[in-house]
């Protein structure tokens, strides 16, 4: 039984009166009343949503920029995006036919940044998905086994923690960069390289979730009715520990976009592929700094903190929905 089911079974919509007997008093299932309570408790959750504002926008935000991503091979021909095919001529300043002016080579910087788009979207969400499996199997092993392990799950929990806290330590940059640059470079690379850097956050806080977890009562009731290790973190610890996952999936795309675009800034990303750091780092190569070429590093540098604060605003207004606190404080 999960916590929800446990904790808020009695206060669930329809009660036991309404919930277990549909129309006409005919009973219900308990499958179709459990897909009634979360259908209810989703519908709770967009309400709440929707009543952050800082949230809407940033949602409305992302699915605009999600959605370019996606029709990029439709906005963009990609031979223009060819050294050889560029429809223009050198750094040419923005104009009706080139709304952000053109690069070194004559491409359109607004169909590299559509184009770019695909490629960091795609690193951020695949690192963020690399770190936060990483870091949940961590946090929720330690966690529980540290709480009901008994000595030996403790010295797995301890040496699992001392681990996080190595890599907690070291520098997160430096160590994505000698990744990249010891790995074979490709997109791949950068994936693995952001995601093996910034898991051990994830790790710590989903510990810290998973103690309070296993505190609770229905967590106790299941050990003693014989439930292993395997089918207690499975069915009881980790459904519990989603909600703060999630809101810390959304915070770490952020990151991960950010970083990615560091790497290819610093030289150490995909030569082959057009992302928003890799862009930043052409225009640097370029000279385009010191010659006032603005229209060549401004708008890819709008586009990096644009995606970053969208996914940061819809982090927090999920923060403020799942903990009761903040959303008091709101």
């Amino acid at each position: 039984m999960s916590a929800d089911t446990e904790e808020h079974g009695a206060d669930a919509p329809g009660g036991d009166a309404g919930g277990a007997n549909g129309a006409g008093g005919a009973p219900v299932s308990p499958r179709a009343l459990a897909r009634r309570r979360r259908a209810e408790a989703l519908r709770r959750f967009a309400r709440e949503y929707t009543r952050n504002r800082a949230g809407l926008v940033g949602l409305l935000a992302l699915s605009a920029i999600v959605l370019l991503a996606l029709s990029a091979p439709l906005l963009v021909d990609q031979a223009e995006l060819t050294v050889t095919g560029a429809p223009g001529a050198a750094y040419e300043p923005p104009s009706a036919e080139f709304p952000l002016g053109t690069d070194n080579f004559g491409r359109s910087v607004l169909d590299l940044i559509i184009w770019g788009s695909r490629v960091s979207l795609t690193v951020g969400f695949l690192a963020t998905v690399v770190s936060v499996v990483l870091g949940t199997l961590v946090g929720v092993t330690a966690g529980h086994f540290g709480a009901s392990g008994g000595p030996a799950g403790r010295v797995v929990s301890s040496v699992l923690m001392r681990v996080t806290d190595w890599f907690l330590v070291l520098p997160t940059l430096v160590l994505a960069v000698a990744l990249a640059a010891v790995l074979p470079r490709g997109t791949g690379t950068i994936i693995v390289a952001i995601g093996l850097t910034v898991w051990p956050a994830t790790a710590r806080l989903v510990r810290a979730q998973t103690l309070a977890v296993e505190a609770r009562p229905f967590v106790e009731r299941a050990r003693a009715l014989g439930g292993g290790h395997t089918h207690v973190m499975a069915w009881h610890v980790l459904p519990n520990v989603m909600p703060v996952v999630l809101a810390q999936t959304t915070l770490l795309v952020a990151t991960s976009i950010i970083a990615e675009s560091t790497l290819a800034f610093l030289g150490v990303g995909d030569p082959t592929t057009i992302s928003w750091g890799g862009i930043l780092e052409a225009a640097r190569t370029a000279g385009a700094i010191s010659s006032g070429i603005w229209w060549y590093m401004i708008p890819p540098g709008l586009a990096i903190a644009a995606v970053a604060l969208s996914f940061t605003l819809c982090g927090r207004a999920l923060e403020s929905v799942i903990n009761p606190r903040l959303r008091e404080q709101r």
